[in-house]
C-alpha cells in the first residue's frame, strides 16, 4: 500500500482537517446503512496520518501528543465511528516504541510508513474484569509460540494488516503478539451490533493455535514496572473522540436550527436563531464544548511535557490531566448530543434525518471505561497526593 509521508505537525493537522471534511459528507449514510468505511480507512492509510508518531530517526514526523489528540478530535467531529478505528493503532505503535527492540522498531516503523494498519485484539468477554486476560501464548521447542483465545470488541481488526493481541505467557506475564491479519488459525468476525459506533466493526477475533515467531512478541508487562504514559496516551485519544463527537453534534444542531427550525410562538421572534431561550441554550452548550476542548489541549501538553522528562511525578500529572479531560468530555458528549433534540425541536427526531447518531455514538463510546473511577483517582490525588495506579486505563 503506497502512503504519503507526513513531514511535521502542521501537515498532520492540515491532512486531518481535509479528511474530516471529506468523511463528514457520507457519515450519516454509512451509519444508517451500517456500511463499513473500508474506502475511508484506506484513504486514512494513504494520507500518512497513521505513521505520524514514528520517530524522526526512523523517517517519521514524531508529532506531539497535542497534535495527535487534535487529529482525533477533528476526525470525530465528522464521524465518531471512523475516528475510533485507529485509536488502538496508535496505542500499539506506542508499545513498540516503549518495549520493542531496535530490530522490531525498524521493521514495524517501516510497515507503518508504508501505510500498514494495526488493529486490536485486547478485551475478552466472560472474564472477571477487563484486565483478566486469558488468551495464552504457549511456547514451542523452536522458541516460537502458539496463540489461543477469543477476543471481543476488537475495533479495527477487520481493517488491519497486523492485529496486536494481548495475551499471557507461560509465566503469566502480559505480552503483545503482533499477528498478520491473514495468519493461519486467526479469524475476524464482523458481529458488532452496538446501537452506536455502528461502523467500527468492533467484532470478535478467534485465535485457534495461531503460530507467532518470537520476534513478533513484546514484553508489555515491563511497561508498567516504572513511570509510564501508556494509559495516558490511550485515554487522551478517547477523550479527543468524545470531544469531537460533542463538537460535531453542536455544529449540526446549529445548522439545523439556522435552516430548518421555527421559533416558538411565545418568543415573539421572527426566526429560530432570534429565540432568546435557544440562544441561551446554545451558549451553555458552547461553553461545555469549549471547556472540553481546552481540557483536552491541557492534558495533551501535560503528556508531552511528561514524555520529555518522565518521572513518577510527571507521569502522575499526565494521567490526572487526561483523566480530568476524559471525565469532562464524556459528560459533554452525552449532554450536547442529547440537547441537539431539545434545541432543534420535534422534526429533529425523525429517523430519516439520523441526527440521533451523535447521541448513540457518544453514549456507546463513553461506556469504554467509567468516568466515576477517574474522578476517584482525581480526588485522591488532589486531597492526599496519591498517585494514580499504573495501568492502561488511566
Amino acid at each position: 500500500m503506497a502512503a504519503q509521508v507526513i513531514a511535521d505537525d502542521a501537515e498532520a493537522l492540515a491532512v486531518a482537517a481535509e479528511l474530516a471534511t471529506r468523511f463528514r459528507a457520507g457519515a450519516s449514510e454509512r451509519d444508517a446503512e451500517r456500511r463499513l468505511p473500508r474506502e475511508e480507512v484506506d484513504q486514512l492509510s494513504a494520507s500518512g496520518l497513521l505513521a505520524v508518531t514514528v520517530p524522526a530517526g526512523h523517517g517519521g514526523a514524531d508529532v506531539r501528543q497535542e497534535t495527535l489528540a487534535e487529529v482525533f478530535r477533528l476526525l470525530a467531529t465528522a464521524d465518531g465511528s471512523l475516528a475510533q478505528i485507529p485509536q488502538s493503532h496508535f496505542v500499539y505503535v506506542n508499545v513498540i516504541r516503549r518495549q520493542g527492540s531496535e530490530q522490531q522498531r525498524k521493521f514495524f516503523y517501516g510497515e507503518l510508513l508504508d501505510g500498514r494498519r494495526f488493529g486490536n485484539a485486547q478485551s475478552e468477554a466472560g472474564t472477571r474484569h477487563v484486565q483478566d486476560i486469558r488468551t495464552r501464548l504457549e511456547p514451542r521447542p523452536d522458541g516460537s509460540y502458539l496463540l489461543t483465545g477469543v477476543k471481543q470488541y476488537a475495533t479495527g481488526a477487520l481493517f488491519a494488516d497486523w492485529i496486536p493481541v494481548l495475551a499471557r505467557a507461560e509465566d503469566d506475564t502480559l505480552r503483545v503478539a503482533y499477528v498478520p491479519r491473514d495468519a493461519p488459525g486467526l479469524s475476524v468476525i464482523d458481529d458488532w451490533d452496538g446501537m452506536g459506533q455502528r461502523t467500527t466493526a468492533s467484532g470478535t477475533v478467534r485465535l485457534d493455535g495461531v503460530p507467532v515467531p518470537a520476534d513478533r512478541v513484546l514484553p508489555h508487562h515491563l511497561t508498567f514496572q516504572g513511570p509510564q504514559l501508556h494509559g495516558a496516551v490511550a485515554q487522551l485519544l478517547h477523550a479527543a473522540i468524545d470531544t469531537g463527537i460533542a463538537g460535531g453534534a453542536l455544529a449540526e444542531a446549529a445548522e439545523f436550527v439556522r435552516t430548518k427550525s421555527r421559533p416558538w410562538f411565545e418568543s415573539g421572534a421572527e426566526t429560530a436563531v432570534e429565540d432568546p431561550l435557544l440562544i441561551q441554550r446554545f451558549g451553555e452548550l458552547a461553553i461545555q464544548v469549549r471547556a472540553s476542548e481546552a481540557l483536552l489541549r491541557e492534558a495533551a501538553r501535560t503528556v508531552d511535557a511528561a514524555s520529555a522528562d518522565l518521572t513518577d511525578d510527571s507521569a502522575a500529572e499526565a494521567s490526572i490531566a487526561v483523566a480530568v479531560a476524559k471525565a469532562h468530555a464524556a459528560h459533554t458528549a452525552v449532554e450536547v448530543a442529547g440537547a441537539l433534540f431539545e434545541v432543534s425541536g420535534t422534526r429533529s427526531a425523525l429517523n430519516s434525518l439520523n441526527l440521533h447518531r451523535h447521541w448513540r455514538d457518544a453514549r456507546t463510546h463513553t461506556l469504554h471505561d467509567p468516568p466515576r473511577w477517574k474522578i476517584q483517582h482525581i480526588g485522591r490525588y488532589v486531597l492526599n497526593g496519591t498517585r494514580p495506579p499504573r495501568h492502561g486505563l488511566l
